[in-house]
């Protein structure tokens, strides 16, 4: 019987993209249905759409650059991004929100950087941030939960609202929104920051009924389950906790320090870690393996990083969530947090 040595490092697993892609999709499922739940069919339509677009437009950038676009495509880099992108719009967005945000994401982000590992930004945050700047009225149009919105809207409702504009009773996005009776809604945190600049105090604001017990009503459960999810990736090794851990843990200690500071005008640490795109920023967005920095300490500092970003943006900031801004500014720091933290050579 004959025996292979080899050099270190020696991995026990070892996954090819596609598998990890299909792990990360799989893992992102919980986090999906509870959107789904909570803010209706409008978030899967979004989904098989952006799953169309981005099959598109890998397919045309392949066949220009004389490459074969199955191999593209098989490796599901493209469908994760828009996975991503489809499920951190509003539901009901219009349809070219999509097109505009994955042509971005895939034609620019990521092809024009040379493709898959070449590209220097997390091509899902490049189309969302792209979008957020140049259509904020659309891009932040999200609806309360189904279990308090006044006017109920069914799948069919859904998809007339995101390709024409109304539903089947002729109600346009924002009369939804607005309950058909003018009475605005908006984002738990887009809600607390704002009746915050209206000099209320927090314990006012949670008596919204758009508050649960934890953070905003149904997002607290949405980031428990990709929570869950990016636990599983952690415990399959797709992932590594660096990231996720360190983005979290700065995240909690800056807004424990601020709750501290003023706790009449704070968000609790608990709803920062439960609002928004915490949850899949911290483990399904900011872990991205090519975007990301590479080594075991520069990994710590870069989610540290993040988290960091996200509570300045959130509480001074002139959006109300900042993932994404947070990971792409932590993206253009890559090089610098790689130098400064690479591992010394033996003896030096």
């Amino acid at each position: 019987m004959a025996f292979f040595v080899t050099s270190s490092p020696h991995i026990a697993k070892h996954r090819s993209t596609t598998q990890m892609m299909l792990w990360v999709m799989l893992a992102a499922i919980p986090g999906l249905l509870a959107q789904l739940y909570f803010f209706g069919w409008g978030t899967a339509i979004q989904l098989i759409w952006a799953l169309l677009l981005v099959v598109a437009f890998e397919s045309l950038v392949m066949v220009l650059r004389k490459r074969s676009p199955v191999t593209a495509l098989r490796d599901g880099s493209a469908l994760l991004t828009g996975w991503l992108l489809a499920v951190a719009i509003p539901p009901l967005a219009p349809w070219w929100i999509l097109v505009i945000g994955l042509f971005f994401a895939i034609v620019i982000a990521k092809h024009l950087y040379g493709g898959l590992g070449n590209n220097l930004f997390n091509p899902a945050m490049v189309g969302y941030v792209v979008l957020l700047i140049s259509f904020p009225l659309q891009m932040t149009s999200w609806l309360t939960p189904t279990s308090i919105m006044p006017v109920d809207y069914s799948f069919s409702d859904a998809f007339q609202l995101i390709f024409s504009g109304f539903d089947g009773n002729g109600f346009s996005l924002q009369q939804l929104r607005t309950g058909v009776d003018g009475v605005s809604m908006a984002t738990p945190l887009d809600t607390f920051k704002t009746d915050l600049a209206n000099q209320m105090l927090s314990q006012e604001i949670k008596a919204s009924p758009i508050f649960g017990s934890l953070a905003g009503l149904g997002w607290e459960w949405i980031n428990l389950l990709y929570l869950a999810g990016g636990l599983l990736l952690i415990q399959q090794k797709v992932i590594q906790w660096y990231i996720p851990v360190a983005m979290l843990v700065s995240l909690f200690v800056f807004s424990t320090i601020g709750m501290i500071a003023n706790p009449d005008a704070s968000v609790s640490p608990l709803m920062h870690l439960l609002s928004g795109a915490t949850m899949l920023g911290a483990f399904f967005i900011a872990t991205d393996p090519v975007s990301a920095a590479t080594t075991v300490r520069g990994r710590i500092v870069f989610g540290a990083f993040v988290g960091a970003m996200v509570y300045i943006i959130r509480t001074w900031g002139g959006y109300p969530d900042g993932v994404a801004f947070a990971v792409l500014l932590a993206n253009m720091c890559v090089p610098l947090i790689d130098y400064y933290t690479r591992p010394k050579t033996y003896g030096h």
